[in-house]
């Protein structure tokens, strides 16, 4: 386990899956979900080489298929530390025999994470180390508490764009895959959407063409988080549906799933993203607390 600290903020890291476990505020308020198995057993996953699932858990690239799980293999590998500074750590993960099985490219992928004040600064920078181009999905799911504070309810948070949108709503099958279309999802004052439990009974939102800053809030709270994630083309919003669940994730994602009943083709799928051999591909998104 691996800790940052400053004035403000005490944060906690694992080596495996480099994910965080903590965000911890000098009044003692925890910011980040703690994993309860009955809701969501994971806290921050990063999500490498794919987003979300796969038609049939499958993929081909190269011409050959490969299986891969959900949100592809990073979660759950172990990560090794490269700098650990006190307010900054790098932990990277490389290909081995067994990533190599299920994604056949040669590949370094490294997680910064730096403590500035209030603002945990988390950078994605995956290199190719193949002789081939690379075609992957990237992104972050951290789970927050909500409520953030003792005599609020989940009812009394929203979530508050930072500036007005008209964002697109990625639409998905009951079985969450793509459909391939879109719809409008309008916005109180086109910025604010007011939380409950019943918006994830079908699964998780995903958002498209939205402001690329958002913050969770009370409107009479003295906590709040917000996720800024400028070059992320795309947010999910979610907690386990048809729950009471006491927590909002809020994940900046590179790329989408797999559309329904269609057997993904990496080579063919426009938003993954692709890095030609020997070159470098980098992505920064932040955490600040209030």
């Amino acid at each position: 386990m691996y800790s940052l600290k400053n004035d403000f903020l005490t944060v906690t890291v694992a080596g495996r899956g480099a994910e965080l476990q903590s965000i911890l505020g000098a009044d003692g308020t925890e910011y980040l979900w703690q994993g309860n198995p009955v809701y969501w057993a994971d806290r921050a996953l990063n999500i490498f080489p794919y987003v979300a699932r796969l038609t049939g858990g499958t993929y081909s690239m190269d011409g050959r298929q490969y299986a891969m799980s959900i949100h592809g293999f990073a979660a759950g590998s172990e990560f090794a530390p490269c700098l650990d500074t006190g307010t900054e750590l790098v932990l990277e993960l490389s290909d081995t025999p067994e990533t190599y099985g299920q994604y056949p490219r040669h590949f370094r992928f490294r997680i910064r994470y730096v403590l500035e004040g209030r603002t945990l600064q988390i950078t994605y920078r995956v290199e190719n180390r193949d002789e081939r181009t690379m075609y992957f999905g990237l992104g972050g799911h951290p789970g927050f508490c909500v409520p953030l504070e003792n005599g609020l309810r989940f009812e009394d948070y929203r979530l508050r764009f930072d500036r007005p949108c008209r964002p697109q709503r990625v639409e998905f099958t009951p079985d969450c895959f793509r459909t391939g279309g879109c719809t409008a999802y309008p916005l109180q004052d086109g910025q604010v959407l007011p939380l409950r439990h019943e918006l994830f009974d079908d699964d998780a939102i995903v958002l498209q063409e939205m402001a690329h800053q958002v913050t969770l809030e009370a409107e009479n709270g003295s906590h709040s988080v917000t996720v800024s994630y400028p070059d992320m083309p795309y947010l999910g919003i979610w907690h386990r549906p048809r729950t009471d669940a006491p927590y909002v994730c809020l994940e900046p994602w590179c790329s989408l799933p797999s559309k329904a009943g269609i057997h993904t083709v990496f080579e063919e799928q426009e938003d993954l993203l692709r890095l030609e051999p020997g070159k470098t591909y980098e992505n920064t998104w932040e955490i600040t607390i209030r």
